[in-house]
């Protein structure tokens, strides 16, 4: 890299980081205002069982600030992923509008360099902190999953705990239900699943005491089925285990909506080469999610190169004007992509329709790049 490379590129870098700093404080300090009451009575629970008499002040805030950081540092690492996007071309805007205030572009015109020299570096930037999302979404954050559902109440627990799982569709069509699923131990006690025939009819039940995911299927502890619809009463018969796409992390799924962003490519995919998920709604929702993470992530690029074009000028220009056109513009490429990844586009795969935004957004670039005047 040459020196114009290396001083672009490093004036970009930090100004992303400032802006994540300045973003991840207002989120931090605006939470942690609204909430303050809930953290210190959480706080004032955890040092009374600890030492059974009330605590001193000094205690009761660090036992707070413990609390803060404790609910706060998985919830800013899966908040980095949501902003980076807007964050990479608020950070190209601060940077240009400051070579443009000190006349740089000029300077490098007058040196007979155009000003697409200027994108390179910050696209090798934005690459760098792209990598850094990849990283984050496929190896960190699914590791740290059941830390990123936690309300404010929750605060210092480190498990998810159980609850009842109301009747289920799986990726065959059976219904289950359970008295409750511990999201831990991925157990299920007081199982009671109904399988049906082409019309809708009962034609098996299934009762369990406990069953336990084990290889895409859920081992049963006590279990018996029982054939139903015929005219005579066939007795149950034990039944130690039974096959489906309904796993533990679809369960977390429906019990905790943002459960579905913290899962991996990999988990994903697992779910989606089980035989057992024969239902085709499901599997568009899971190509979606397992697709749709890079067309965000591309469409974010595309955002990127399309708004550099309204900053880099021959002339100095007024910045905020030029940012008040380029604002729409980017915020649209940003939620179009967001929105392209998560909606379903009738009669296209989902596989693809995910990259939809991107095809548009890749022409637009193109268009933006060829216009610009060096």
């Amino acid at each position: 890299m040459t020196i114009l490379d290396r001083y672009i590129a490093r004036q970009y870098f930090f100004n992303v980081l400032a802006l994540l700093l300045i973003l991840f404080s207002f989120v931090l300090v605006i939470d942690v205002s609204l909430n303050m009451d809930r953290f210190l009575r959480l706080a004032d629970n955890l040092a009374t069982q600890d030492s059974g008499e009330a605590p001193s002040t000094i205690r009761r805030w660090i036992v707070t600030i413990l609390l803060i950081f404790d609910l706060w540092w998985p919830k800013l690492l899966q908040l980095y992923n949501f902003l980076i996007g807007m964050v990479l071309v608020g950070a190209m805007g601060f940077t240009f509008a400051q070579m443009t205030k000190h006349r740089e572009f000029i300077a490098m015109m007058a040196a007979g360099v155009g000003l697409h020299r200027a994108m390179p570096p910050v696209i090798v930037v934005a690459l760098g902190f792209t990598t850094l999302q990849i990283i984050n979404m496929e190896l960190i954050i699914p590791q740290i999953a059941p830390l990123l559902v936690r309300d404010h109440g929750e605060a210092g627990t480190h498990h998810l705990g159980a609850a009842a799982v109301p009747l289920t569709l799986d990726g065959s069509g059976r219904l289950f239900r359970a008295a409750s699923f511990d999201a831990d131990t991925d157990t299920l006690t007081g199982v009671y699943i109904l399988e049906r025939d082409e019309q809708g009819k009962a034609k098996r039940t299934i009762t369990a005491k406990s069953a336990v995911y084990n290889k895409g299927g859920w081992d049963l502890t006590a279990g018996q089925e029982q054939t139903r619809g015929s005219a005579t009463i066939e007795p149950p018969t034990p039944l130690a285990r039974i096959e489906s796409s309904l796993d533990p992390n679809e369960l977390r799924m429906n019990r905790y909506e943002s459960y579905s962003q913290a899962l991996s490519f990999r988990q994903v995919s697992q779910m989606l080469n089980r035989k057992t998920l024969t239902d085709p709604v499901k599997r568009a929702r899971y190509t979606r999610i397992k697709w749709g993470r890079f067309a965000v992530m591309i469409s974010s690029l595309l955002a990127l190169v399309i708004a550099m074009p309204f900053y880099i000028t021959r002339e100095p220009k007024n910045m905020v004007i030029q940012s008040l056109k380029c604002a729409p513009i980017a915020i649209i490429a940003l939620i179009g992509g967001i929105l392209g990844a998560s909606a379903s586009i009738p009669g296209l795969p989902p596989a693809l329709g995910v990259f939809i935004p991107v095809m548009l957004l890749s022409v637009i670039a193109l268009a933006q790049v060829s216009s610009m005047k060096t």
